[in-house]
């Protein structure tokens, strides 16, 4: 099931090492936290995030952190520098228990995301990095010693749900690929969790079209901003009445920190999204007034895989991890433009905007 799972007694502590103060409210002391994916977009956030709070944080990922700062023409947080240990890895195939050692949550941010992309041959892609990677991850958690485990989700599990939000104990019913991949690094987490031996607990966390600086160049947000900065007609695949309940980054950090800090009665479900809703006709309006002027569009059929609706009912969040969204559109999308003005267009961002009627899922 998807809503609170039984809550097992803990194992005592493993005594690893003490590698740095970190204030975790869920755990009897402080340890080192794991960020996966941490050269993405989110995971490099949020490890920027817990660095300048003071937390150590071990990241893995393929990429380093600064090939993807240099790519993107972006000096990386100085205090990466001396509170960030990155350890180049990949979660379907190598050795995770030696970086795992003395951590006490890891927020699991890896894998591979898009719905259009996961039809086909690629599928192979997503389920080494999402189906198998988080098995094999979850396996070095559960020897480790570690005592919380974030998943990173997305409301593609949902399908599409038109007249209504959605809740963390609806049925899932995913619509592509990316989708089930992602359900099914959900069902391991909270199967993982529910073994006696585990010594840990599971908080997934839905998120729901998340954008701000960095955001993948072939998601809607950095399509629009590529528009109005280049003029190239950004291509809408639908009629614009499709809406997206949007996040920007700094809510669903937030989200995801209070998911590994806050005490919980038991491993759970929960839905991350910013204050409101809107259409791909509405972020239009507001991007052109933020740009202050128009931004060329043109209108195609709808693809497969692409949902009609999305809309996350946040009170189980709120609820239990005190999340409240408080980055509005205009403020959003204010930010992401000033970021791309000075940074985003040394990225390699194509000349011709194509985005589905989402975003990040």
């Amino acid at each position: 099931m998807d809503g609170p799972q039984r809550r097992r007694k803990r194992p005592s502590d493993s005594g690893a090492d003490i590698n740095a103060v970190v204030p975790m409210m869920c755990a009897e002391r402080s340890k080192s936290v794991a960020v996966t994916g941490v050269s993405g977009f989110l995971g490099s956030h949020l490890a920027e995030r817990l660095v300048r709070e003071g937390t150590r944080v071990v990241g893995l990922d393929r990429i380093p952190v600064t090939h993807v700062a240099d790519a993107m023409g972006e000096q990386v947080d100085s205090a990466l520098g001396t509170g960030l240990v990155f350890e180049r890895c990949d979660l379907a195939t190598d050795d995770l228990a030696p970086a795992l050692q003395g951590v006490d949550t890891v927020f699991h941010l890896a894998g591979v995301s898009g719905v259009r992309e996961s039809w086909g041959s690629r599928f192979s892609d997503y389920v080494k990095a999402n189906v198998l990677g988080t098995q094999r991850l979850l396996e070095a958690c559960r020897t480790a010693g570690v005592r919380r485990v974030v998943v990173a989700s997305s409301s593609s599990v949902y399908g599409s749900v038109t007249g209504r939000p959605s809740f963390p104990e609806d049925p899932p019913r995913p619509v592509s690929p990316y989708g089930v991949s992602k359900l099914a690094a959900e069902r391991l987490a909270l199967a993982y969790a529910e073994r006696s031996d585990s010594g840990f607990d599971a908080c997934v966390l839905r998120y729901f079209t998340v954008y701000g600086p960095r955001q993948r160049p072939t998601m809607l947000m950095s399509r629009v901003l590529e528009a109005a900065y280049t003029g190239c007609p950004l291509t809408v695949f639908g009629d614009g009445r499709q809406r997206r309940h949007f996040t920007y980054v700094d809510d669903a950090v937030e989200a995801t920190v209070l998911a590994g800090t806050r005490a919980l009665p038991s491993s759970q479900v929960v839905n991350v999204a910013g204050p409101q809703s809107a259409s791909v006709s509405d972020v239009l309006a507001v991007a052109e007034s933020v740009v202050e002027g128009p931004i060329p569009v043109r209108y195609v059929a709808d693809r497969p895989g692409d949902v009609s609706a999305s809309q996350a009912d946040l009170s189980a969040v709120s609820t239990l991890l005190g999340y409240r969204p408080s980055v509005d559109l205009i403020r959003g999308i204010t930010a992401h433009w000033g970021w791309y003005r000075t940074q985003g267009t040394r990225g390699a961002l194509s000349t011709v905007g194509e985005v589905a009627a989402g975003g990040v899922r």
